[in-house]
């Protein structure tokens, strides 16, 4: 015929000029996402709505950060003299380096940059801090707390303010604009899943006599 036929389209064309439902949705979350952490960020600095409050906030941030628990458990158990409080502080420091480790690693591959509005000004950063998925401070939050709650008798009135710590720390981040919602998301998620991984791989006399030798 005169009329020459329309070739059709190679598929992966046609994926480029349909979008996945998934890639859609992933996208809109993306930019709830972004939108929500730039408007939570309210105490991302001294001119911003809530910018009197950004030196508490730095605070929650220091009770958050592993260098103050890193040293702070190995302190305690430099100086205890009971065995059983012995092992659980020294799976307290095997649970922060191992959050260290985890952290680093997926902050690494992710690499996701931190919110455009956070200011760098934070409390003792290394290279992969530059990065913001996950967010290394609600991991720690949410998995000291797990562990704290599971090895620490505690009254009533104290086990809601450990959790209330956890939540007021993630929470801080956002604010502070050091990571989106996401991130923070993300992380308490992680944290809580990891003290599970603490549990199973838990260090005692038995398993780990090397260590528990050299206390």
């Amino acid at each position: 015929s005169g009329s020459s036929a329309v070739a059709p389209l190679p598929e992966e064309d046609c994926m480029k000029l349909n979008p996945s439902f998934l890639g859609i949705a992933l996208s809109s979350l993306l930019a709830i996402d972004l939108w929500a952490s730039k408007r939570l960020g309210v105490c991302a600095g001294e001119g911003s709505a809530w910018g009197s409050a950004r030196p508490l906030m730095k605070v929650i941030e220091v009770s958050g950060h592993g260098i103050p628990w890193l040293l702070g458990t190995f302190y305690g158990l430099c100086q205890s003299d009971s065995s059983a409080a012995r092992e659980v502080l020294l799976n307290l420091l095997f649970a922060l380096l191992l959050d260290l480790v985890l952290v680093a690693v997926v902050k690494g591959v992710v690499k996701r940059r931190r919110p455009t509005h956070n200011k760098m000004d934070m409390f003792v950063t290394i290279s992969v801090d530059r990065y913001s998925f996950p967010s290394g401070h609600a991991t720690r939050a949410a998995l000291v707390c797990r562990f704290i709650l599971h090895h620490l008798v505690l009254a009533v009135p104290l086990r809601v303010l450990v959790v209330l710590w956890a939540l007021i720390v993630g929470i801080s981040r956002i604010m502070l604009g050091r990571h989106n919602v996401t991130d923070v998301l993300f992380g308490l998620l992680l944290g809580y899943a990891l003290y599970s991984v603490v549990e199973y791989c838990w260090l005692s006399p038995l398993s780990a006599p090397a260590l528990f030798a050299l206390w």
